[in-house]
């Protein structure tokens, strides 16, 4: 498995508009785009920083998995997303090691990519995300 980057951080909130404005009004970002993930129960707004970003999700739904979160731990940091070279291949390779995995397959994730989450059983409690973009 290849990791190439540090892809996203993802911030979990109640109200999109409110976050969105600290980060671009407040810190100087500029806001790439919204997009919502129906699969995922989701709206997102990415907001570059370098070769990274921020993903502030927001849920579409009130038993979504980010409503859930918040429910659980209060707004803030969701997860890490680390981009891979070859998404199915690190999955594999995980799998074979005995590494606890959320998604055994990718599935679309926001702008077209390829996604799957490790289990934060399995990464001392934080919830990764492997990305490949395309």
């Amino acid at each position: 498995m290849k990791i190439l980057c540090v892809d996203h951080i993802g911030i979990a909130t109640s109200n999109m508009d409110k976050s969105a404005n600290f980060y671009t009004q407040i810190l100087g970002l500029e806001l790439a785009g919204t997009e919502e993930v129906t699969e995922q129960k989701v709206r997102t707004a990415f907001l570059p920083v370098g070769e990274s970003e921020i993903e502030i999700l927001e849920s579409t739904v009130p038993d979504g998995p980010i409503a859930r979160h918040i429910s659980k731990n209060g707004e803030g940091i969701q997860h890490i997303a680390l981009r891979v070279d070859d998404i199915e291949a690190a999955l594999k390779e995980l799998k074979d090691k005995g590494v606890g995995l959320i998604d055994e397959t990718p599935r679309r994730g926001a702008g077209g990519t390829k996604i799957a989450f490790i289990h934060p059983r399995a990464a001392g409690g934080v919830l990764l995300e492997l990305c490949q973009r395309d």
